[in-house]
């Protein structure tokens, strides 16, 4: 049997998702695709059907974990998260054909080196488009951009024991925060629950707020500020393939960019992502899925903000709920 790997230990679990649309690429020409990866993200690709086998890279050092890919008699290696380390692990596991990034010190490690693209500056093209690059160096591509995501039948009875201890039937799911959210302690909550509260009119649904367990607590200002019974917390309290198995189930996910929208998107929901900060590139990392929309930054940031830095989140204190609301009812309005 042929087999390949596709190295993607790194980013959030978004970028993993993303990724695996080369493992489907790739099982044009090998039978059998697993993937390494990072052990924060093993759940989530191994609700991947593209995905053969999930190995994680624990941090062991470079010579434990290239004997282990060694064992397993790999043809081909795809790294699409490239760093030295996985360079190196790669090469010392003496896997033939090696794909990595080009223009980076360690690239001589890599039997096919990919130049990307932007690198050149393209800022348009979706980044699983722009992963393909890896995959079409060994002749194999996907008609689709889409990655698939496909939750178990006890995500499917975790999501559906929550709905059943919320006695929630119609809903719809906003997810709030990001990686850093928690992290700051600056995060605003008045704009998150005007929208909340706006989707609870607009739809007279449940609103299901999505989020980590670090996220309860901006979770919980924002179901007191928003003076509405329907919008409710669940944050921390559903895996990532229970979160699919719920996404499925609701009738539209609403959210700022993070790994859960695609994951919903993933799933079939109609998505709508919201890129709030003028240094997002929406059209670069925007979800791929059936339905989906995006909501671009409007609000004027400060010269040089990122999300990682800024002082004050001012762009999601005044988050453009109307333009939020106009989109949502605009994507269920028109089924694919």
């Amino acid at each position: 049997m042929n087999r390949a790997l596709l190295y993607c230990a790194g980013g959030g679990i978004g970028d993993s998702l993303v990724a695996s649309v080369v493992a489907r690429a790739v099982h044009q020409k090998f039978e059998r695709v697993d993937a390494l990866t990072l052990p924060g993200h093993k759940s989530t690709l191994e609700r991947v059907p593209d995905v053969d086998e999930v190995l994680t890279d624990d941090g062991d050092s470079e010579g434990q974990l290239a004997s282990l890919l060694a064992a397993k008699g790999y043809d081909a290696c795809v790294v699409t998260w490239a760093t030295a380390r996985a360079a190196s692990v790669a090469a010392k596991a003496k896997i033939p054909i090696r794909v990595g990034q080009a223009r980076r010190l360690y690239s001589s490690r890599f039997t096919h080196r990919v130049l990307v693209r932007s690198e050149l500056g393209d800022v348009a093209t979706p980044w699983p488009d722009i992963l393909l690059d890896y995959a079409r160096a060994l002749g194999c591509d996907s008609p689709s951009i889409e990655p698939r995501f496909t939750p178990t039948t006890s995500d499917g009875d975790e999501a559906q024991a929550l709905l059943a201890r919320l006695d929630v039937r119609d809903f719809l799911i906003l997810h709030p925060t990001n990686a850093v959210a928690s992290q700051r302690g600056v995060w605003p909550t008045r704009g998150w629950a005007m929208l909340a509260r706006g989707l609870a009119e607009a739809f007279d649904l449940r609103i299901l707020l999505s989020g980590a367990p670090s996220d309860a607590s901006i979770n919980k200002a924002i179901v007191a500020q928003a003076h509405d019974d329907r919008v409710v917390d669940t944050a921390g309290t559903l895996g990532i393939g229970a979160f699919g198995a719920l996404a499925q189930r609701s009738r539209a996910f609403v959210g700022i960019t993070t790994g859960t929208m695609h994951v919903a998107a993933a799933v079939g929901a109609p998505t709508v992502g919201i890129f709030p900060f003028q240094s997002d590139v929406p059209d670069r990392w925007g979800a791929n899925g059936p339905r989906t929309a995006t909501i671009r930054a409007s609000f004027p940031c400060h010269a040089g903000d990122t999300k990682e830095r800024c002082v004050d989140y001012a762009c999601i204190a005044n988050l453009d709920v109307p333009r939020v609301l106009a989109a949502t009812k605009t994507l269920l309005s028109n089924p694919r």
